[in-house]
């Protein structure tokens, strides 16, 4: 793990941003009848005419811009022609690579009208995020993040993915140190000024318990109930951790759609 400069954090901050400011475009198309490969596509071409570099087309050979995982699907599914069906959640999670330097930034959307079931595992992952990031400061231990992050989860009745983390983040996509979204207060790797971390609660409506999918990449929910995904980059300071992305921009494009 490197602890990063202010300069390096502004940089990391930019390809965030971008991250976010792609993720309210892609937003803005989500309804029902979409095809995922038109809402890579558009990502695609937006990264490129601000600047960026989609950060996982060709990462571990995964072929596009965006990991779209619907329903069941908890990470890394790739774009299709199946449309976006009234009632599903799709979690859209997009890197950039810019200035040397990667944004890495998740949200799942509804799409149309959702059940309240599925809007309270939403708001309960946001919640999940929002705990995470309050235990990312100097002195606590990536563990406290990650019991900030299982309480509220398991208090709710859901189930933690354990097999897949957040992380550190800067030249490389994935850095250490590994960011679980549960542990143990006081345990795991001490977090100091500087360092930037990606934390992303995958929190699933059933059982924790996760498979890959037949396409050898998307991971999905072994019960198939549903799962949700939101992630933000942050750097460790004193007191309060710094978020470096933004789901502002997107739930201003949602807020404008349900007018």
């Amino acid at each position: 793990m490197y602890l990063k400069t202010e300069e390096e954090i502004e940089l990391i901050r930019e390809s965030s941003l971008l991250v976010g400011k792609t993720l309210a475009e892609v937003a803005k198309l989500i309804e029902p009848g979409v095809d995922t490969v038109k809402l890579d596509d558009i990502a695609e071409e937006f990264i490129r005419d601000n600047g960026g570099i989609p950060g996982f087309k060709g990462m571990y050979d995964f072929p596009n811009t965006l990991c779209i995982s619907i329903n069941s699907q908890v990470v890394h599914g790739i774009p299709s022609k199946m449309p976006l069906k009234n009632g599903d959640i799709v979690s859209v999670d997009c890197g950039v690579l810019m200035n040397e330097f990667y944004g890495d930034v998740a949200y799942t959307f509804e799409v149309g009208d959702v059940s309240q079931d599925i809007k309270r595992l939403l708001n309960t992952t946001k919640e999940c995020l929002r705990a995470g990031i309050e235990a990312a400061v100097v002195g606590n231990r990536v563990g406290d993040i990650g019991y900030a992050v299982q309480k509220i989860a398991e208090d709710n009745g859901y189930g933690v993915v354990r097999e897949l983390v957040g992380h550190g983040l800067g030249k490389k996509l994935h850095e250490e140190p590994q960011v679980p979204n549960y542990g143990k207060r006081g345990q795991g790797v001490k977090l100091k000024e500087g360092l930037v971390i990606a934390i992303e609660p995958m929190i699933n409506m059933g059982k924790r318990h996760v498979r890959q999918d037949d396409d050898g990449w998307a991971i999905v929910t072994k019960d198939g109930l549903p799962s949700a995904h939101f992630e933000h980059d942050v750097v460790i300071r004193r007191g309060a951790a710094e978020v470096l992305s933004t789901h502002d921009l997107i739930e201003e494009v949602l807020k404008n759609k349900n007018k």
